[in-house]
């Protein structure tokens, strides 16, 4: 096909005037690689296919088949519809802990012998026993501020308020009795520490011990065991390397995607099996990553960490690669058409093809302004005086 339909002349009219009796070149020798400049030159394609942006449901009634020509085209038809654009990615199904993706350390800080370590893939709840030193359990609390110091009456801080609301919501004391916000070591406390305690096996003091007990946020999956059962226990020392419980697909994006994608977006994680399950953007991260040579700042990304609404479709999955489809734009109601469609002009911007309603072989060429991109689908939002059903060239398949 001639080259002569990229450059349009400058008489090629505006949006509203599209002069259906523009003649329109022979395609019956079709060359291919001279024949439609598909913005394979434009920067903004060239982008859009690096962070591969992705369209919903686009064309899904099967009305859209191109017809068939011996002019090395075909026609597809102009659709409306609703239409979003997705950064597609893969990712990395595993389990949340530290926000830069490290684990949580178990520090123990009791003193004896370890009777008990759980194994790795071990999930401990809130309130149970993490391990054991002498027999004795040292408990889970729930909390972000790591134990520093023993707790009892008259004691204030923001690991007490962490145990306070594990203590209500393990059903040891009524809302109404312990506010789960306070930061006050109270006789209301102390009484359902004792109520912990008992549940425990352990002496009802009221009170806990440095060693008695250690806070991390929670509940929590062991990943490693770093001590042993029959190994002294020694304040300081690691027991196991944690993460949450809690699922989470950790997507590298190039910084250039970054700005695309914001917490709260939606998400639609492809598993291993092919099933798919949905999710939102929780945390963006700040830091960039370099990739294997530190030196070399050309590969480095930015974090995005989504959470998945249904946890459970991911069953025990650790580790495991996923595709993420992240929606981050779209329109209710857009005029669609391939990619394939659109021709440079000469003095920038684009026309599509549009053929003889009647079947004729006199076309037009219509300017048009172009939108949101599908380049997954190949697939583009575009507005000029064009109506749903019209017939556009694009290359025969």
């Amino acid at each position: 096909m001639s080259t002569d339909v990229d450059a349009a002349p400058s008489g090629v009219p505006g949006t509203g005037d599209t002069a259906p009796g523009i003649p329109v070149p022979d395609r019956r020798k079709p060359r291919r690689r001279g024949r439609r400049k598909v913005l394979a030159g434009t920067g903004v394609l060239v982008l859009l296919a690096a962070v591969g942006v992705a369209v919903l449901g686009p064309f899904d009634d099967g009305d859209t088949r191109p017809a068939s020509s011996t002019d090395g085209t075909s026609l597809a038809a102009v659709r409306e519809g609703p239409l979003s654009t997705q950064v597609t990615q893969s990712g990395t199904l595993s389990y949340a802990a530290h926000g830069d993706g490290t684990p949580y350390s178990v520090v123990n800080q009791a003193t004896g012998i370890y009777t008990w370590v759980p194994g790795e893939g071990g999930e401990i709840g809130c309130g149970r026993a993490l391990y054991r030193v002498d027999e004795k359990p040292v408990v889970l609390i729930c909390g972000s501020t790591p134990a520093y110091r023993a707790l009892s009456v008259g004691d204030e801080g923001r690991e007490v308020r962490d145990l306070n609301r594990n203590l209500v919501r393990l059903g040891y004391a009524e809302r109404s009795e312990l506010d789960p916000g306070s930061a006050y070591y109270g006789a209301e406390t102390a009484e359902a520490v004792a109520e912990l305690q008992e549940k425990l096996g352990v002496d009802r003091t009221g009170s806990l011990d440095l060693g008695d007990a250690v806070f991390l946020p929670g509940p929590l999956r062991v990943t490693k065991a770093t001590a042993r059962a029959g190994t002294r226990a020694a304040p300081g020392a690691q027991v196991a390397q944690t993460t949450s419980a809690r699922r989470q697909v950790t997507v590298e994006l190039a910084p250039g995607q970054q700005t695309q994608v914001k917490v709260g977006d939606r998400a639609r994680i492809t598993l291993p099996d092919n099933r798919t399950t949905p999710g939102r953007v929780s945390r963006i991260g700040t830091v960039a990553r370099s990739g294997d040579d530190e030196k070399d700042s050309s590969g480095a990304t930015i974090p995005v960490y989504i959470t998945l609404d249904r946890p459970k479709d991911a069953g025990k999955l650790d580790e495991a690669p996923v595709r993420v489809q992240i929606t981050t734009d779209g329109v209710e109601k857009a005029l669609i058409v391939p990619v394939t469609a659109l021709l440079g002009r000469a003095g920038g911007g684009y026309v599509v093809e549009v053929a003889d309603p009647a079947g004729g072989r006199q076309r037009r060429l219509v300017p048009v302004t172009i939108g949101m991109f599908d380049n997954d689908n190949g697939l583009v939002q575009v507005s000029g005086d064009l109506s749903v059903g019209d017939q556009v060239v694009v290359p025969a398949s």
